[in-house]
């Protein structure tokens, strides 16, 4: 599959169908999504290290007033080195073809998996 630089990375919430376009889709929550089986998911892997830790999320608590913060807070963790190889894997991925990242919140705009799109997408623009 031949896919545009600007379309190699892409969200989807857990609970919608997977497209037949995904590519590979990787799940970036600490928990598995309620009600959702590995089957329905299609996931290709689950990288629960990439998402915010514990004390983020409670703190977060998807309220949109945080949400700057937040994402100021979270790229911090994700400067680990752990996590930032987790991205640049993410990055390298997304040179081979699509990669849908997959989330279980139920705010799309304000959640860990924008800030992982983010930070993959700028690192395929290097």
């Amino acid at each position: 599959m031949t896919v545009r630089p600007g379309e190699a990375v892409r969200i989807r919430r857990a609970y919608e169908e997977p497209g037949p376009d995904d590519g590979r889709r990787v799940l970036v929550d600490r928990v598995w999504p309620r009600g959702r089986t590995r089957d329905e998911l299609h996931l290709d892997a689950w990288e629960r290290e990439l998402a915010p830790s514990n004390e983020l999320r409670r703190w977060f608590g998807h309220d949109p007033a945080r949400w700057e913060e937040f994402r100021e807070r979270y790229r911090a963790e994700l400067a680990s080195p752990e996590r930032r190889d987790l991205l640049d894997n993410l990055a390298t991925r997304a040179r081979a073809g699509r990669v849908t990242i997959v989330f279980g919140a139920r705010d799309e705009e304000h959640n860990q998996a924008v800030v992982i799109a983010e930070e993959v997408r700028a690192r395929l623009a290097l």
